[in-house]
């Protein structure tokens, strides 16, 4: 089916983005952007259908998917070009490229498979297809306030859903009871889905930093490891807990107490200006000091959004400076095999003069 250009204005939030994007693409020297991951897409355009491809031009901004989401792209975004294909092919694609009389057309080679590539550059001749990695991803690091708010959305089903949940759990239980439980009430207070499979690691298990939920039962003893998020309105929340049933085992709760101050001290530090290496060095010395600097073996946190994961990496080596709108974890931890481990985890927004914690369940 022919493209079928909207009448509609574009909302200014959309506009706005979308003229950031030109602006990169004039920089790169593009008179096209094709954007495949659905994250970017929503983004974007505030289009959320599964199958959809966007393509941004000097003068238009094409949607590309089937007919499965026509009335969804005339609701979400009714200002766009709608482009309705048959088949989601390389050879389809291209034909848009070609339509356009586009020459350099950048793409995000973290979401274009060799297949689509290769396929698309071969029926897209003469058009260049040239890799501009993280385009849209890197402007997405720097959230506007709607975007804050929907993540502290998310970050309040999560707590509330915790609560409810730590009350319930019972001695006998197993780690997937309490995951399906935590799931359940994220769900009941308005969560679309989890942010990511819940970790829920039973005494031992917590030695394990990305543990998979298995089937160990509480003991009375035994301290659970919680890592959860909820997501609400498309963007998601990342916390994680300790609960200690019963008496806390002597050197876990040493560990508890440096994590605690390791947690602490980066979120103190947090502010613009500082790199994101630099507030991973102020948890890491202070568990290296403590002398279990070889339990913690991954970074201190990351950007968080619309994905659980997003930059910038707060770990070694990360020059990236934070700035006011980045919203990013702090989540220190250590991990004694045979033990168990500790982690805690915050999520917090980097302000004009300092930072925010988002979250607001008790430690």
């Amino acid at each position: 089916m022919a493209a079928k250009r909207k009448s509609k204005a574009c909302p200014a939030l959309y506009a706005d983005r979308i003229k950031r994007v030109r602006a990169e693409m004039e920089a790169k020297k593009l008179d096209g952007y094709l954007v495949q991951d659905r994250k970017d897409q929503y983004w974007l355009t505030g289009f959320t259908g599964e199958d959809g491809y966007v393509l941004v031009t000097k003068k238009e901004v094409a949607l590309l998917t089937d007919g499965r989401f026509d009335e969804a792209a005339n609701i979400q975004a009714p200002w766009a070009v709608k482009v309705l294909r048959e088949q989601r092919t390389p050879e389809r694609t291209a034909k848009e490229l070609k339509a356009r009389r586009l020459k350099r057309v950048g793409f995000d080679p973290d979401h274009f498979t060799v297949a689509d590539f290769t396929g698309t550059r071969k029926a897209a001749r003469p058009v260049q297809l040239i890799a501009a990695s993280g385009l849209v991803l890197g402007m997405r690091q720097c959230k506007d306030k709607g975007e804050v708010d929907a993540i502290v959305k998310a970050i309040r089903v999560s707590e509330k859903a915790f609560k409810k949940t730590a009350k319930w759990i019972k001695v006998g239980m197993t780690e997937s009871d309490i995951a399906a439980k935590l799931a359940y009430e994220m769900q009941r207070l308005g969560a679309k889905d989890v942010s990511f499979p819940t970790i829920v690691a039973v005494g031992p298990n917590g030695a394990l930093p990305h543990y998979e939920t298995g089937d160990r039962k509480v003991t009375k003893n035994s301290p659970i490891l919680i890592d959860w998020g909820a997501e609400v309105d498309w963007y998601v929340s990342d916390l994680t807990r300790m609960i200690w049933p019963g008496s806390i085992p002597r050197e876990l709760a040493k560990v508890n107490k440096i994590v605690t101050e390791a947690h602490d001290a980066a979120i103190a530090a947090i502010k613009p200006g500082v790199t994101a290496h630099e507030i991973d060095a102020i948890a890491r010395k202070i568990i290296t000091k403590a002398g279990y600097g070889s339990c913690f073996n991954h970074a201190t946190g990351h950007g968080m959004g619309l994905d659980v994961h997003e930059a910038p990496r707060v770990g070694k080596g990360t020059n990236v400076k934070l700035e006011p709108g980045m919203v990013i974890t702090i989540e220190p931890g250590i991990y004694l095999p045979g033990k168990g481990g500790v982690r805690l985890e915050d999520d917090i927004l980097v302000t004009e003069t300092g930072s925010q914690v988002l979250s607001e369940l008790p430690l």
